[in-house]
């Protein structure tokens, strides 16, 4: 059972995430067409300085719905007030560190995370899209990976461009998720700092969860051993990759999301990969429960 302060939330965008225990709902349906995929930084703003208002002193993992909300983790981890620096461990099927002139969006995110003076380092786990390899090279933030404040971990993706770049030591190429979720443990074990971990269920193979995004490999005992291997606690958490749909008002919104190439959902599917969804939710939040601080 939780307490009260590890309590979760959802932001409640898009009504896609089922009945946690304990759950505070912030019903923020008003949001969705601004802040959906991306947003300006001014949106951002705004949106950060509701969430100071709207957010408990304490509370535990924060749920945001789908993928297109993954950006909402930038002000979420920018709000913490923590005394030592933090890392930031995401688990995603994509780098979320690509280029994006409009602000921020859910692809983006990661560059403005790795910029803030009380992030370590942001390390992303369980790649295998081709956004790393040398076809979608020049649309990476490279600042991060130059400076070492960035580490990608992926799957089967050739990432040779890289050494050309003279930015090897910033990507972490794996055969299968077992050697890499153990490279990662592995590293963990010199780590003195506390961590925030960032949740994307496209990291996971379908039959662990489907999403509307292309998807990872990661299996359940996946996810929990890497939680496991972060020792020095959670100073907080998200998840999001929930099934949603929606039709965006805004043009440019249409069109970038469209390129995105996302699969369309099957309605007869809908409610069983919902459940599927929610028993992934409940394991997952018991896991980071144990490394919660």
């Amino acid at each position: 059972m939780h307490s009260l302060d590890q309590r979760p939330v959802v932001l409640d965008i898009d009504h896609s995430v089922g009945p946690l225990p304990l759950r505070l709902v912030l019903p923020l349906e008003h949001w969705q067409e601004s802040i959906r995929f991306g947003c300006s930084l001014a949106t951002m703003r705004r949106f950060r300085s509701m969430l100071d208002e709207l957010l408990p002193q304490q509370y535990g993992t924060v749920f945001m719905g789908s993928g297109d909300f993954h950006h909402l983790s930038w002000p979420l981890i920018e709000r913490l007030q923590t005394e030592r620096p933090m890392q930031v461990v995401v688990l995603d099927n994509h780098p979320d560190n690509m280029r994006f002139p409009f602000g921020v969006h859910c692809g983006s995110w990661v560059r403005r995370v790795a910029m803030l003076p009380s992030v370590s380092h942001v390390h992303v786990l369980g790649i295998t899209s081709a956004d790393i390899g040398a076809g979608h090279a020049w649309e990476n933030y490279l600042t991060p990976l130059k400076k070492g404040k960035l580490t990608y971990w992926n799957i089967g993706v050739d990432t040779g461009w890289a050494r050309r770049l003279g930015i090897a030591d910033a990507f972490r190429g794996f055969d299968t998720p077992e050697a890499m979720v153990d490279a990662f443990v592995e590293s963990q074990r010199t780590q003195t700092l506390p961590s925030y971990l960032s949740i994307d269920k496209d990291a996971f193979a379908p039959n662990v969860a489907h999403t509307n995004w292309d998807q990872g490999k990661l299996q359940v005992d996946h996810a929990l051993a890497i939680i496991d291997s972060l020792r020095n606690g959670l100073v907080g958490s998200d998840i999001n990759g929930e099934v949603s749909h929606y039709r965006y008002e805004t043009w440019w919104k249409r069109r970038l999301s469209a390129m995105d190439d996302q699969p369309e959902i099957d309605p007869a599917m809908l409610a069983e990969w919902q459940a599927q969804q929610h028993a992934l939710n409940l394991r997952l939040i018991d896991g980071i429960g144990a490394r919660s601080n």
